[in-house]
């Protein structure tokens, strides 16, 4: 009788079709352990099958790429003889499971695809979609993942220092937890996982094996069904000290010769790592599952190969290094095994108990896994579907201050404080900036600084998930800009519901044509990123799916940290200017976005309109304009304007300067399109000499690259209020929401 019915194979998350490709690819039927290790290959998670098609379609290179997608994390140069190394991925299920550990093995896991490949990890940020603030369970996931992200970044002593945290109805039964981490290394001593060598010993360091964490990429490969409590034994548990001492054991033994390949033991631990390893080296792996360092007893090969136990890397070393490289893991109190070896045979043999219980050809395993071209709508099918149309009777505001006041006390515009106070932002001492458009590190012992963002807007992507693509990119570019950065790659996390519904799948293609469009545009391509996919959930009654949400991670380089920018008001008498597409200064009234705000939602409870459509030349002229006044220290301070628009913006640089500011709507706008449009492409900057600024714009040095960037003075910096709120009232309201949900 048949060891593996239609039943084993269901619950292994393979459908009939694979199931039947896997028995072609074998010649026979697997036994358990193979049908486990196929599961976990050829799972979302791992195996991309429903993605990849669409991912090619995306801009990879650059003369300062030195590694795009397919490795750990990406690599660019950021000159002097040192790479930046950097990636974002996604922890949604476990987090919702169970939301400490889920965030914190996040975190956990995303530096170790970092430090990995040769680089100490300088700086982590963060992006978290919850649910309604007044969900039964919002309030414990969100003090869970706060504090998971939080306890395990400050124990390694990783600096936090941005992120992004959105609430939505959509995200109620499915938060979203996306962990990002950058690190600096030799150009000349980067990492890679490609295995070679016959016969070079195959090595575990790090944890021992437990159980926690088997099948955790297939349940992140699935909706959630009403059993979401059921489904906690496959979340991992993270020790933030063992990943300290991981990361200081791996970096001393790169810094002798020893290393040939290295990989992390993430989704599909030492399945995943082993798989990996053999395929980009084009060759086999032989392991002896008896050598597998465990901490429970009685484990099984199945279990071994499926766990997710933390703070584990496999690395094929040179031959006779295997004594010097144990002796730096016991100095730091690690385990060391030498578990196999690579082969010539292109295929995964594991032995236990003197008997070969696994012999698997890679082809099938990895390169040959399903790739899918699943169904989607067209954009005007979409449109349709979504039930988008333009916002007809713009309402407007009777008093933009009260508007203005209210915002900023809303869940989606209130500060961050009570997140960002507990992650550690200063620890390594590197730290320049938090809390602005961009956070900033120096590069440790140099002049240069790397700043790193996360954004999205996924209310734009449900809209319109082509704009939604491209205004994601251009936010991040954005917001690197302010901060005086050079956009140099992006990674990112790509969080969608169901692809086999084809409106889902009309998102994530969609989006990401317009992320492919605005990256070749702005110079700006993706080196890394991560898919995640059935982020819906029966649990919440009827299936609800999350917003389209592709969270991008933006890296840029400040070449001299001292020219830094920070959004802060700093001088009374500064002259405010909008900088942006040039209609602003020939007004059209009908260019001004009101559809879509976050004004419209929060203050009049219409959800209504299209996405504000995204120029690509504006944003990349406009962002030439605003290094270039940078540069040439024309401006005290600069700040993108996106959520809650030109209001908004002038609130947060009054807040964080602590000085208000006289502004004057213009006669061209309704008080509703001036204040709280959210059009793209824009700045505010303040200029303390206004003769200077002129003059500088009449030398007509901005070419006609740049001639469609206009410039408009809306008023001067100065007093202790604006619109009419004081500024003690501007940030009491803007406190308000996190003080009193979580009872400080």
């Amino acid at each position: 009788m048949s060891q593996i019915t239609p039943e084993i194979v269901e619950q292994h998350g393979l459908s009939p079709e694979e199931y039947e490709r896997v028995l072609a690819g074998l010649g026979r039927e697997p036994n358990l352990v193979e049908l486990g290790i196929f599961s976990v290959m050829w799972s979302e998670h791992c195996s991309y099958k429903s993605s990849r098609l669409h991912l090619k379609k995306l801009p990879t290179e650059a003369p300062w790429v030195i590694c795009g997608p397919g490795e750990n994390a990406g690599v660019i140069d950021i000159g002097d003889g040192q790479a930046a190394i950097f990636k974002m991925e996604s922890h949604n299920h476990p987090s919702y499971i169970e939301p400490y550990q889920g965030a914190a093995t996040g975190v956990g896991g995303i530096l170790r695809d970092v430090f990995t490949m040769g680089a100490r990890p300088v700086a982590n940020a963060n992006a978290l979609r919850f649910g309604r603030p007044d969900h039964p369970k919002m309030k414990h996931l969100v003090q869970g993942v706060v504090a998971g992200i939080g306890g395990y970044g400050n124990c390694v002593g990783v600096p936090t220092v941005c992120g992004e945290t959105n609430f939505h109805p959509a995200y109620d039964g499915n938060i979203l937890v996306n962990a990002m981490t950058v690190g600096v290394a030799d150009a000349d001593k980067i990492f890679y996982s490609a295995a070679t060598g016959v016969g070079n010993p195959i090595v575990y360091v790090g944890s021992k094996t437990g159980r926690d964490g088997i099948h955790g990429a297939t349940m992140a490969s699935a909706d959630f069904e009403e059993d979401a409590e059921a489904k906690r034994p496959t979340v991992q548990v993270g020790d933030p000290f063992t990943e300290k001492l991981l990361i200081e054991a791996c970096l001393e033994l790169m810094a002798t010769d020893a290393i040939v390949a290295i990989q992390d033991m993430g989704a599909a631990g030492l399945t995943s790592s082993s798989v990996e390893m053999a395929t980009n080296g084009k060759a086999g792996i032989r392991l002896d599952m008896n050598k597998v360092p465990c901490r429970e007893e009685g484990m099984t090969p199945y279990e071994m190969m499926l766990s997710e136990s933390q703070e584990r890397m496999l690395m094929v070393l040179k031959p006779g290094k295997e004594e010097m490289a144990a002796a730096i893991f016991e100095k730091w109190e690690l385990d060391f095994a030498v578990i196999g070896e690579v082969t010539d045979t292109r295929h995964m043999v594991l032995e236990f108990d003197g008997e070969v219980v696994c012999d698997i050809p890679l082809g099938p395993l990895a390169a040959d896994a399903p790739e899918y071209d699943r169904p989607y709508l067209s954009k005007e099918e979409y449109t349709r579907w979504a039930n988008i149309t333009p916002m007809h009777d713009a309402p407007d505001s009777d008093d933009p201050g009260a508007d203005l006041l209210a915002l900023l006390a809303t869940p989606n515009l209130a500060s961050r404080r009570w997140i960002s106070e507990q992650y550690d932002s200063q620890v390594m001492g590197d730290t320049l900036q938090t809390g602005g458009d961009a956070g900033v590190v120096r590069i440790h012992g140099t002049q240069k600084a790397l700043a790193l963002t996360t954004d999205c807007t996924p209310r734009y992507v449900h809209a319109d998930p082509y704009e939604g693509g491209k205004q994601a990119i251009a936010e991040a570019y954005r917001n690197l800009c302010a901060v005086g950065a050079k956009p140099l790659a992006v990674t990112n996390c790509l969080n969608f519901a169901n692809p086999q519904r084809p409106e889902i799948m009309a998102q994530f293609v969609h989006a990401l044509e317009g992320m492919g469009e605005a990256c070749r545009t702005l110079d700006f391509p993706i080196v890394s990123g991560n898919v995640s996919l059935y982020n819906e959930s029966k649990a919440t009654g009827g299936g609800s799916a999350i917003l389209p949400t592709p969270a991008i991670g933006g890296v840029g380089i400040i070449e001299d940290a001292s020219q830094m920018m920070t959004m802060a008001f700093k001088s009374e008498g500064d002259a405010i200017y909008l900088v942006g597409p040039e209609f602003w200064a020939t007004p059209d009234p009908t260019r001004s976005h009101l559809g879509k705000s976050l004004w419209l939602k929060e203050i009049k409870g219409r959800d209504e309109g299209r996405t504000p459509p995204t120029d690509l030349v504006v944003e990349r002229n406009a962002g030439a304009i605003i290094h270039e006044l940078i540069a040439d220290g024309l401006v005290n301070a600069v700040h993108d304007l996106s959520d809650g628009g030109l209001a908004v913006g002038l609130a947060e640089m009054a807040m964080a300067g602590g000085i208000g500011a006289d502004v004057e709507a213009s006669a061209d706008y309704t008080a509703a399109q001036w204040w709280f449009g959210e059009d793209q492409g824009r700045y505010l900057v303040t200029v303390p000499d206004v003769e200077a600024l002129n003059a500088a714009l009449a030398k007509g040095t901005r070419d006609s690259e740049t001639a469609q960037i206009g410039f408009q003075r809306v008023g001067t910096v100065g007093g202790d209020s604006l619109l009419g709120q004081s500024l003690g009232d501007l940030k009491a309201a803007h406190r308000s929401f996190f003080e009193q949900w979580m009872g400080d």
